[in-house]
């Protein structure tokens, strides 16, 4: 969700109430961080959201890559994965069809992939609708609850769109099959793209609804954190403004935090996306990626990574965000 300043209407209220009573779909909890819930908590009230279509898409290019960010829902991205050699196209997480396919056609590129991170609604609801759209395509995901699934992966899987590489990184702990993708272009200078979910956000992580502080800890330390630095951060939601008040919270003495905070408000403020970050900053700013730092234990009262990043995951699910 993207975070500004000033009072929510009473409409809007009044229609995020009501999807509030509706629930977020099959297969995402209630409490999984839904955006009407998540908007309706204490915290939140009096911050307005961007509606959707003053977000705006950014596509960044890496040589004969281009990865076209899409925003959805309300502080949802889709990404749009682009091989300039052949053409050829997946999409991740593409609960918008129809925005997916016009961004299709605006590139003129065949879709032929779709990369699921993981099964709640959020992100694998607009599956079976894509696929009656578009009957051909190849459905990949790790969780057999994945609507129209066609391949499922596990860890170190790979797959090719046109020319570009992707391979399968097995990061449980959000859900249990939940699966980052890392996208290369063989012989390229340019560096990686990973396609995270809601396991690693810029500078936060996924709540733990079917797994540990272990696995997370796994996840982001031994799986994505082992990456290369340089290699670019996609994330599912635009959380960074709060992430970074938390992290702001965890070490107030960290210059990289407030300086990236400075810099996302100001990106809010022109209605642009604050992703993508890279591997190396987020060992910067990220309080779940810092937790073997002494600066986060402290914080914690704790001396193991584990478990620090078990109460820190903890004390970031009451935290009350600050509104400056």
């Amino acid at each position: 969700m993207v975070l500004g300043r000033g009072l929510l209407g009473r409409r809007n209220l009044a229609a995020l109430g009501a999807c509030a009573r509706r629930g977020p779909g099959r297969g995402r909890p209630a409490a999984a961080g839904g955006v009407a819930a998540a908007l309706l908590a204490p915290p939140l009230l009096g911050i307005l959201l961007y509606p959707t279509a003053l977000r705006k898409s950014l596509t960044m290019e890496q040589g004969t890559m281009k990865v076209e960010l899409l925003p959805a829902l309300t502080d949802n991205y889709m990404y749009l994965v682009i091989d300039g050699d052949t053409k050829e196209a997946a999409v991740v997480d593409p609960v918008q069809p129809q925005k997916v396919l016009e961004a299709v056609r605006k590139h003129g590129v065949k879709l032929s992939t779709v990369l699921t991170t993981h099964h709640h609604w959020d992100h694998a609801g607009g599956n079976e609708k894509l696929v009656k759209l578009e009957p051909g395509l190849k459905v990949y995901g790790g969780d057999d609850q994945i609507g129209a699934l066609t391949h499922k992966v596990a860890h170190l899987s790979t797959l090719q769109v046109g020319s570009l590489h992707v391979k399968c990184l097995w990061t449980p702990c959000h859900t249990s099959g939940h699966v980052c993708y890392l996208v290369t272009k063989p012989d390229s200078s340019e560096p990686p793209a990973v396609f995270t979910g809601d396991t690693l956000f810029v500078a936060g992580c996924g709540k733990f609804y079917e797994g540990t502080a272990d696995e997370m800890y796994k996840a982001l330390l031994e799986v994505l954190g082992r990456l290369s630095p340089d290699t670019r951060v996609y994330c599912g939601h635009e959380y960074t403004i709060n992430n970074l008040k938390f992290a702001r919270h965890v070490e107030p003495d960290n210059a990289a935090v407030r300086e990236k905070l400075a810099w996302a408000k100001e990106k809010y403020s022109l209605g642009e996306p604050t992703v993508p970050s890279t591997i190396g900053e987020e060992f910067t700013y990220n309080p779940f990626m810092r937790v073997r730092e002494k600066t986060v234990q402290r914080h914690a009262g704790q001396t193991d990574p584990v478990a620090t990043m078990r109460a820190i995951r903890r004390e970031k699910d009451q935290f009350r965000v600050p509104r400056d």
